[in-house]
């Protein structure tokens, strides 16, 4: 993996995807030598509480938002002291969805000390194929970063 030959740390904040991210990432042998751990924040006091997304920005913009996401993946990597940081946050369904955030829209960010970034998705699938697609989006965007990094 291109973060072990580069002696980069990886850790990752979910919502949405429940653990399945972190999962991914340590069915990778060698996964130790880069993977620092996670946070299932799931709710918005773990949000707030153990990745310091500040209240404002939820009651502002939403749990499922491009703002908490990169607040996520920002608290992640403070919390565990790693070059990276990766968070999912989003609404898998069936339910929870609203007109103006509907059943799939997922937000996945990324940060480093000095940069980040945030894409927006909207799946039309099921619960497990919301999830699966996220988890996809967000290995997809580290993977970018370790190609190519800002």
């Amino acid at each position: 993996m291109l973060a072990l030959t580069r002696a980069i740390t990886i850790a990752v904040a979910e919502s949405c995807t429940g653990g399945l991210l972190g999962h991914s990432i340590t069915e990778v042998p060698g996964s130790s030598g880069y993977f620092l751990g996670g946070v299932i924040s799931y709710a918005d006091e773990a949000k707030h509480d153990l990745l310091h997304v500040p209240a404002a920005t939820i009651e502002r913009h939403g749990a499922v938002s491009a703002q908490t996401a990169v607040a996520m993946a920002r608290g992640v990597r403070e919390r565990f002291e790693a070059t990276l940081g990766l968070s999912t946050t989003g609404i898998a369904g069936p339910g929870g969805g609203s007109q103006a955030k509907p059943v799939g829209l997922t937000y996945v960010a990324i940060a480093s000390a000095g940069a980040h970034d945030v894409r927006r998705f909207l799946w039309q699938g099921d619960r497990h194929a919301n999830k699966q697609q996220s988890v996809t989006a967000a290995l997809n965007l580290l993977l970018e970063w370790l190609e190519h990094p800002p």
